[in-house]
């Protein structure tokens, strides 16, 4: 029993332990239901069982050992064992970006599902949560009637994740909505009925529930981070011009960001985005539209992705200009490499991209992260890393600040002085004083600004970036 709840407690099984799957079963062990987590990768459940992550996410850990401590949550490689542990399934495995195009890879979702459908036996819920191609829930909820064994009455809802790497925890307990699609053959029956028992400790604090058709949830992910996509790029774009006649790009983005229609989030220009969501989706949903002979609707998306991997171009070309157009021998400090802070994540990260491009136009690089370091070595192991920004800043002939972490948005300018050859500075993500910088002597600049290099001398004694904006 649940004391809390005075009901039969929930037993729930969470396909998937990655990322969205260790978050979801930690924080449904923590809403106080039985959950089992399964997974294929024996040293990952070995771990997990242990109270240890694969990856880095802020107050994780401490929720897992928490609840594999009380019971409530344990593992195993066995479909048979969850399906008979758990009657509401949570669908979290991956659905990366195919090798031969651009289209998602459904092989883990359809293999989950078949799985499951080979050991459920009675009335069970089945609710994705992994990122798709719109069609996919329709296309399992036949397959399911399809397969299912004889006596067993199986329904499929989606349910779309909006976790934050570095808040995945808060997000999944606090989240700012509640989406869930059902078949438009059961719209208030016991697939609503069981989600809204999953989801309803966080009902009660009056989170938006929005309940909707298998298609529009399964578009809502994807729309949501075409969105951002788009808000990222359209400051970046604009970099570009700033760049060229000059203007302040954080002025200009708090001059729109005031009007409600636009918002001042995420209208930061950078170094652009990247991780394992962004990139992946909005190209895997050009992919889908172009497959439903609509290719023409998300055309925009083409240039999105293009304005983004230029600022690599951009950073990369800034960085070799004030090194006097010559990277070859030259000593580089890199300061961050994963793709945001507060994250170990290195897949697609501009950051780590840059570096990659400055070590092979021969520059020696050495690299700090504060968590991204060991991802970013199993991925590109030439690269020098280090274990303190004084290490990599050592003796350095220009410094990139190219993923924002409150410990490098702490840096001293003096003290940073101290320990490089030359004061030069690209702040990759625009967060940084450049007055204060420049009092102490550095030659300072980032996205969006239209910059002349007067004197990048060895030593403390140089001019800072001289701006003289073009007749």
């Amino acid at each position: 029993m649940d004391e809390r709840r005075g009901v039969v407690t929930l037993r729930i099984s969470v396909i998937g332990t990655g990322y969205l799957g260790a978050t979801h079963a930690a924080c449904m062990a923590e809403l106080g239901y039985e959950v089992i987590g399964l997974d294929v990768d024996a040293s990952k459940l070995t771990a997990l069982a242990a109270g240890i992550l694969p990856f880095h996410e802020p107050g994780l850990p401490e929720l897992l050992r928490k609840h594999v401590a009380s019971g409530r949550l344990r593992f195993t490689d066995s479909y048979a064992e969850a399906a008979a542990a758990a009657d509401i399934h949570f669908i979290t495995v991956g659905t990366p970006q195919r090798a031969d195009s651009q289209s998602a890879d459904m092989s883990y979702v359809d293999g989950a599902v078949d799985s499951l459908l080979e050991h459920i036996t009675g009335q069970a819920l089945i609710v994705g949560k992994s990122t798709v191609p719109v069609g996919t829930a329709r296309r399992l909820t036949e397959r399911i009637a399809a397969n299912a064994l004889p006596g067993s009455e199986i329904t499929l809802a989606w349910n779309p994740e909006f976790l934050r790497e570095g808040f995945a925890v808060k997000d999944t307990l606090t989240p700012d909505r509640l989406v869930y699609g059902l078949s438009d053959t059961e719209p208030h029956g016991f697939g609503l009925r069981k989600i809204r028992e999953v989801y309803a400790p966080i009902l009660e604090r009056g989170t938006p529930e929005i309940v909707t058709d298998l298609e529009t949830a399964e578009l809502v992910k994807v729309a949501a981070n075409a969105f951002l996509a788009t808000k990222i790029s359209f400051i970046n774009a604009f970099a570009e011009v700033t760049e060229t006649v000059g203007g302040d790009i954080k002025t200009l983005a708090d001059a729109i960001g005031h009007d409600s229609r636009i918002g001042r989030r995420f209208l930061n220009a950078g170094v652009g985005f990247g991780g394992g969501c962004l990139p992946k989706d909005i190209r895997a949903l050009q992919a889908r539209v172009s497959e439903l002979g609509l290719s023409h609707t998300m055309g925009f998306l083409a240039e999105v992705d293009q304005i983004n991997l230029r600022r690599r171009d951009r950073v990369v070309s800034l960085a070799s200009s004030m090194l006097g157009n010559e990277l070859a021998g030259k000593h580089i400090c890199v300061l961050g490499v994963t793709f945001k802070p507060d994250s170990d994540d290195v897949r697609d990260s501009p950051a780590l991209d840059i570096a990659v491009r400055l070590y092979n136009a021969g520059a020696d690089v050495s690299v700090y992260d504060p968590q991204g370091n060991k991802n970013a070595a199993g991925r590109f192991p030439r690269l020098h890393y280090v274990d303190s920004w004084q290490e990599a800043a050592k003796d350095t002939d220009i410094v990139l600040l190219l993923t924002e972490w409150q410990e490098f948005r702490d840096l001293d300018p003096t003290e940073l002085g101290e320990v490089v050859s030359t004061r030069a500075l690209i702040d990759g993500r625009n967060v940084l004083d450049r007055q204060a910088w420049r009092v102490a002597g550095w030659t300072i600049t980032g996205p969006g600004e239209y910059f002349q290099v007067v004197n990048l001398a060895p030593g403390t004694a140089q001019l800072p970036l001289q701006v003289s904006h073009p007749a």
